[in-house]
């Protein structure tokens, strides 16, 4: 999905630091689509994700909807926050506009397709949900 392009995927071992609300935390996915500028910290911590992806948990689905989501807004690199949850078939998309407003799209169809303008790319959620056994 991101071959030729100059966005790089990281999994859940790269953690993000958000230094004006001092949050540490572990995407699921974290895309940079600039060189990764990591902080003084830790080797293996970030500042500046592009996108951001986090698989939804029961006993965590509504601090990642709400709490996480009003802390990540302070990333100026960021520009999508993408929730899938786990229970049901639903994707919720959070773009950020050219006036830093930020909006959302919720799909709840295997034929919905999920587009991730920061890298140019789409997909089906059926791609998303693949041999998931509800």
């Amino acid at each position: 999905m991101l071959k030729g392009k100059k966005c790089r995927p990281f999994g859940s071992d790269l953690r993000v630091h958000i230094p004006t609300n001092s949050l540490f935390t572990y995407p699921d996915l974290s895309i940079f689509c600039e060189e990764v500028e990591k902080a003084n910290v830790s080797f293996d911590t970030a500042l500046n994700p592009s996108v951001i992806v986090k698989v939804l948990s029961p006993s965590t689905k509504d601090y990642d909807k709400v709490g996480k989501l009003t802390l990540y807004r302070d990333i100026p690199s960021l520009k999508e926050y993408i929730l899938i949850d786990s229970e049901f078939v639903m994707v919720e998309n959070f773009t950020k506009d050219n006036d830093n407003t930020w909006i959302l799209k919720t799909l709840r169809s295997l034929e919905d397709r999920v587009e991730i303008e920061s890298i140019s790319e789409s997909f089906l959620l059926s791609d998303i949900y693949v041999d998931v056994e509800w």
